[in-house]
């Protein structure tokens, strides 16, 4: 199984109140990136069979965008095993319940991505590694036998740079005089 972890993308600041941050929907910088993020996919030849996401509005808006942009055309399911608040053992019965999909995509939430990730790839040692996924951060990982591998981590500058360098006119600049 080829699986992909992305953290949402930008939605601005955290409100206090937890009813109200929950309703938090991307901010302009985090749709724009949405865009760039699944363009760089498409690039890579990158495609869905399962998208699941948290059931958070950002989430599932970075999940919905990303999923239009590479031509998903299946529902995306909603989980709690990505939510904030879930655990370990709901996100590997999560995985378990989704290992019939070939290339699957989980969205979700620091810090659960990051130590669900970790957690893959130590396959149950005793030091987890430590790795940062910044908002709209995508690691994809190849699920066999064994532990884990980290195939790529694509970070949100990486793919800014990524989009802007392969996206600029092929003409030469000529000035006008």
């Amino acid at each position: 199984m080829n699986l992909s972890l992305l953290r949402h993308a930008s939605a601005g600041t955290r409100r206090l109140n937890p009813i109200i941050d929950v309703k938090r929907s991307l901010d302009k910088d985090g749709k724009k990136y949405c865009v760039q993020l699944a363009w760089v996919l498409n690039s890579l030849d990158v495609q869905f069979d399962l998208i699941v996401s948290s059931p958070l509005k950002r989430c599932l808006q970075t999940a919905s965008l990303l999923g239009t942009e590479t031509g998903y055309e299946s529902k995306i399911l909603l989980s709690n095993a990505l939510a904030p608040e879930a655990t370990l053992a709901d996100f590997q019965k999560l995985l378990y319940d989704c290992s019939k999909s070939e290339n699957l995509l989980l969205v979700g939430h620091n810090p659960n991505i990051t130590l669900f990730l970790g957690s893959l790839i130590a396959n149950g040692g005793s030091a987890t590694p430590r790795i940062r996924l910044r908002k709209g951060s995508l690691a994809r990982l190849s699920l066999n036998r064994g532990p884990a591998v980290l195939q790529t981590l694509l970070d949100p500058r990486t793919v800014r740079a990524l989009y802007a360098t392969s996206t600029k006119s092929s003409r030469r600049k000529t000035s006008r005089k």
